[in-house]
Parts: C-alpha cells; sequence; structure tokens
C-alpha cells in the first residue's frame, strides 16, 4: 500500500517507532558498512574511551528516523532527500531508542516536507535531534 500524499498530511502530523538496539544490529551494521571502528566493537578498547563501553553507531539509529519516514510517515514510496543532525548522547547497546518525526513545513511548489526529527533513549534523553526534507509519494491518478 502507498503511503500518503502531500494533500493528506498536515503540520503537527506525527509517528515514532521504538527498537532496543543489540549488540547484533551493532555488528551487522559494522559488517555491512565497514565501520569497524573499535569504539563500537572493542569493550577493551571502548573502556579506556569517554563513554567508557562500546556504543553503536550514530548513523546506525539514525536510520531508525528512515524506517518511520518509509513506513509510517508518509510511509511507503518516500523518498529521504535530505537529513541534518547532532549526535548529542551515546546510545549503548541494550538501550530502547524511540524515533520521532514531526512534519513542520510544507513546501507547496515542490510537494516536500520538512520534518523535525528525534531519537530518544529509555530514560527520556535526546540521542539524535535534526531536521529532514522528504518527498512523499503522488497522489494516486484517478483517470
Amino acid at each position: 500500500m502507498i503511503g500518503l500524499s502531500f494533500e493528506e498530511i498536515n503540520i503537527g502530523d506525527s509517528a515514532q517507532l521504538s527498537r532496543t538496539i543489540s549488540e547484533s544490529d551493532v555488528y551487522l551494521y559494522a559488517g555491512v558498512t565497514g565501520d569497524n571502528n573499535p569504539a563500537h566493537l572493542d569493550e577493551q578498547y571502548a573502556q579506556k574511551t569517554m563513554f567508557k563501553k562500546r556504543i553503536a553507531h550514530g548513523m546506525l539509529i539514525t536510520g531508525l528516523i528512515s524506517s518511520v519516514f518509509g513506513n509510517q510517515l508518509p510511509g511507503n514510496g518516500t523518498i529521504y532527500l535530505s537529513q541534518s543532525v547532532r549526535f548529542l548522547a551515546p546510545v549503548y547497546f541494550g538501550d530502547t531508542i524511540t524515533a520521532r518525526v514531526e512534519v513542520i513545513e510544507k513546501k507547496d511548489e515542490k510537494k516536500r516536507l520538512v520534518c523535525k526529527t528525534t531519537c530518544i533513549n529509555q530514560d527520556g534523553k535526546i540521542v539524535i535531534d535534526g531536521e529532514a526534507e522528504v518527498l512523499p509519494p503522488r497522489a494516486p491518478s484517478t483517470e
């Protein structure tokens, strides 16, 4: 099923999903991307960092925002155009992260949406903050 069209979406609309980040998630992400930074994979190394233990890749967590866009708001058929992101706090293995998007602007000329994007951990702390622009799927043709 195709997602919501530009015309079906209003400023203030929002959606979210939650996921607990596992060690497997981090290793799979490292394998796919080739990002083998020891801060993510080597416990002994990570203990000597400012975080004191291994952390999840920031872009792995940002990927949860993509999931909200592609599956919920606007949904299937959405094209992700841009994303600004600020990494505010680490995400540790076992943290439950809630990725949330909220429509804050509609650009009528090109039928694009600007959305506030946040990822929040189980303690209510914002770990990622940003803004994205997406192109919702076109309304089905009535011809």
